[in-house]
């Protein structure tokens, strides 16, 4: 599998969803590959965009596209200043509900100081454990780079929910993993809080 991350600043929200929107009606049927998209903007206006592909071949192939570019040409009019991008095939997706029926997204954006501990962290965690302290998660995409940045998708039922269980403390079996992935953490890790995500999939 393969992720692309797009992110940058823009006060022309309901621009860019729109873009998004026709990008889905225009551009969809002819991606081959695409297997998903999740987008929205923070309060504060920050946009992101994670898009996956099947592979990279099939998103190359994708962005080779005349419409593609010049449907990109048009939707980066929207952003204010750089907009950056993260391209990775480590791409590890979790389910244990329906993420698409996710009422709210988090994207966590960070870098770690040693990413094959922090990838073998994270699959030493007991997904049952997980699923019975935050059984408001639906879902997660995590990303993962060669020189530690990383990110992170987490999908909820609810926000509400999701910051109701956020406080709880976690079981036994996952503090340690925690602890140990937090000082393997370089920098501070940055959040998008997304309370209206556009949740795109193959029809």
């Amino acid at each position: 599998m393969f992720a692309q991350v797009i992110q940058g600043r823009t006060s022309q929200g309901d621009a860019l969803r729109a873009a998004t929107d026709r990008w889905m009606e225009e551009l969809a049927p002819g991606a081959e590959g695409w297997l998903g998209s999740t987008a929205g903007v923070t309060d504060d206006g920050r946009f992101v965009v994670v898009v996956r592909f099947d592979s990279a071949d099939a998103a190359r192939r994708n962005s080779d596209r005349p419409e593609q570019g010049r449907w990109w040409e048009d939707a980066q009019r929207h952003f204010d200043g750089e907009v950056t991008f993260l391209d990775s095939d480590d791409v590890t997706v979790e389910t244990v509900g329906d993420p698409g029926q996710a009422g709210f997204v988090q994207v966590m954006r960070g870098r770690v100081s040693d990413p094959a501990r922090a990838k073998e962290l994270m699959a030493g965690i007991p997904m049952e454990k997980l699923a019975e302290y935050r059984p408001d998660i639906l879902g997660s995409v995590m990303i993962g780079a060669d020189d530690g940045r990383w990110v992170q998708v987490v999908y909820f039922s609810s926000e509400s929910e999701a910051r109701q269980a956020e406080v709880k403390e976690p079981p036994a079996e996952l503090q340690d993993a925690m602890a140990e992935m937090g000082k393997l953490a370089v920098g501070e890790t940055e959040y998008f809080d997304l309370r209206e995500p556009v949740l795109r999939s193959p029809r």
